[in-house]
């Protein structure tokens, strides 16, 4: 009898740190892209060349993180300022695609557009 009356309850929590879970391992996973393009396009020498250090790292390493598709994985490598002094990369991911959305309909779920972005200093200290 107990178990009947608290069942439900312990599967709609379950299922809801499973969906979050879902969706902060995704954004972790997108956060990461972002630090590790930053850090591998900052080695390029102009802007034209760190946009094409980030595209291709992310064409070549986006598939090896958790819960990212990197065919739904946008990339915005810039360089803000104009005086060279530092690079950002934003990221956006369409997490559409991802389990979570399945789970509960009548769950407050997160956006499903992820956004995150990293600065890095260009040319040291």
């Amino acid at each position: 009898m107990e178990f009947a009356l608290l069942a439900p309850t312990f599967i709609l929590f379950f299922l809801g740190m499973t969906a979050y879970g879902i969706h902060v391992g995704a954004s972790h996973s997108v956060q990461q892209i972002a630090a590790e393009v930053a850090r591998a396009a900052i080695s390029g020498r102009s802007e034209a060349e760190r946009r094409a250090l980030a595209a291709d790292f992310v064409r070549f390493n986006a598939g090896g993180y958790s819960f990212v598709d990197p065919r739904k994985l946008s990339v915005e490598a810039r360089d803000p300022t104009g005086d060279g002094t530092r690079f950002v990369v934003a990221v956006r991911y369409d997490a559409t695609a991802l389990p979570l959305w399945n789970l509960l309909n009548g769950l407050p779920l997160p956006g499903r557009i992820i956004s995150r972005q990293s600065t890095i200093r260009i040319g040291g200290i």
